[in-house]
């Protein structure tokens, strides 16, 4: 399973300049874990980080103008942070399942000349295999919707643009030399819509697996915007693979997992079931009309309860817990704030379940998540935690638990981490 080392996002909103993790060019920084929370008091930029990854998704998926005005961000204008200079920039540094060396993707989004998002410019890179060290080769270059782009698994430049020399610039420099053994594999490459990212073309090529695998890495995100009250709705009846981000399609999932993992599916809905208080059994079944309604058994009761009667904390942990099951699982999940609605006797099993899920390797998937609820943070390590503060200058910084060798010996002590937290131990002094 691949997974995110090193996440960089720059002048967006309160998050000017945030670095977690791993990047190319800082080796000596500590990979994300595959576990990863995200603490902080109200206001702090938490809602912020977790919705840069959703809006990394959705610039593949729409296009970066239609990314800027979704899920109620406002614009460019209102994305953008106040008062600093520059386009929003951000940077993923992820690796994929073996000895594959990591790849580092970066993507900066300005204002055109008419007022307009677009792709300033895009950039993908990698260290030559058995390198560690050095310059990293870059195998897609554009630069306002133009550039080059390298097929196969190795080829690439080490295309550096420094002191005045600008991106177009070094690409010029790089598309007039004349074509030898050595760029064989070149090929220039220019976009229809600048508005729209490079991966998201190239990546549906085969002759660009290194792109075409990042694409599907993003594209395999799971951001949740899990609303119970959509999760109560009576959808169609119709199997679905997948939970969508929403939930609204929860007995789809269902239905699907019943059918193609019957023995499988039976067994995942005991375990769920027994990790949910007072249910014994769920179900489903399909009303006269072709819609589908979730049915769970209650102990001490003959006759079940539909959907609609159950509480909000129970479908968020229902839902929560098939998305874990999901046999062919995202590779990367990212909750904001998974403790609303839950008591906490359940959010000691849901945290639990997060933690054994993110350690299962090539089975399980990356995990983040943003919370404010110390009970969560008592399952987690001090590696696995990260403080997010408002610095004197309104934006936001942040700092690895563990950077603070007194929190490391406490907690080796036997003090819980969120107990620490709640102790203000995690605070700035």
């Amino acid at each position: 399973m691949a997974k995110i080392e090193g996440f960089r996002v720059k002048n967006y909103g309160v998050l000017g300049d945030l670095i977690l993790g791993k990047l190319w060019n800082l080796p000596k920084a500590r990979s994300l874990t595959p576990m990863t929370a995200v603490i902080g008091k109200n206001g702090v930029g938490k809602s912020t980080l977790f919705d840069a990854f959703g809006f990394l998704a959705d610039c593949l998926r729409l296009g970066v103008e239609e990314a800027c005005d979704a899920r109620g961000r406002g614009g460019f204008e209102r994305l953008h942070s106040g008062g600093r200079k520059g386009p929003i920039e951000l940077e993923v540094y992820y690796k994929e399942d073996g000895n594959v060396q990591p790849i580092t993707y970066e993507l900066a989004i300005d204002l055109d000349h008419g007022g307009r998002p677009f792709v300033l410019h895009e950039r993908l890179r990698q260290r030559r295999r058995g390198r560690k060290h050095g310059w990293p080769f870059s195998f897609l270059v554009l630069e306002e919707g133009k550039g080059i782009a390298w097929k196969g698994e190795e080829a690439g430049v080490q295309l550096k643009a420094e002191g005045d020399q600008s991106w177009s610039d070094a690409l010029d420099a790089l598309t007039s030399q004349p074509q030898g053994e050595e760029s064989r594999d070149k090929e220039a490459v220019e976009l229809e819509d600048p508005r729209r990212l490079g991966i998201a073309t190239l990546g549906t090529l085969k002759q660009h697996p290194r792109i075409a695998a990042f694409r599907r890495f993003i594209e395999g995100w799971y951001l949740s915007y899990f609303t119970p009250d959509a999760a109560r709705g009576l959808p169609l009846a119709g199997p679905q693979r997948h939970l969508n981000v929403h939930g609204d399609n929860l007995g789809n999932v269902v239905q699907y997992m019943e059918r193609e993992h019957p023995k499988r599916f039976r067994a995942i809905l005991e375990r769920i079931a027994a990790k949910i208080p007072g249910v014994s059994s769920i179900d489903t079944e399909k009303t006269i009309d072709n819609r589908l309604v979730l049915r769970f058994g209650n102990q001490g009761f003959s006759d079940p309860f539909y959907v609609q009667q159950m509480s909000d904390g129970t479908l968020k942990v229902f839902a929560y817990l098939l998305l874990l099951e999901d046999p062919t699982p995202p590779p990367f999940i990212c909750i904001e704030e998974p403790e609303n609605g839950l008591y906490h006797k359940l959010l000691e099993t849901l945290a639990h379940e997060f933690r054994q899920h993110a350690g299962t390797g090539k089975a399980g998937s990356q995990l983040f998540v943003t919370t404010h609820q110390p009970y969560l943070v008592d399952a987690l390590e001090p590696q696995e935690v990260w403080v997010l503060e408002k610095g004197m200058d309104g934006f936001a910084t942040i700092r690895r638990a563990s950077d603070d060798a007194t929190i490391v010996n406490m907690v080796h002590e036997g003090l819980p981490l969120g107990g620490l937290w709640y102790s203000d131990y995690l605070d700035p002094r």
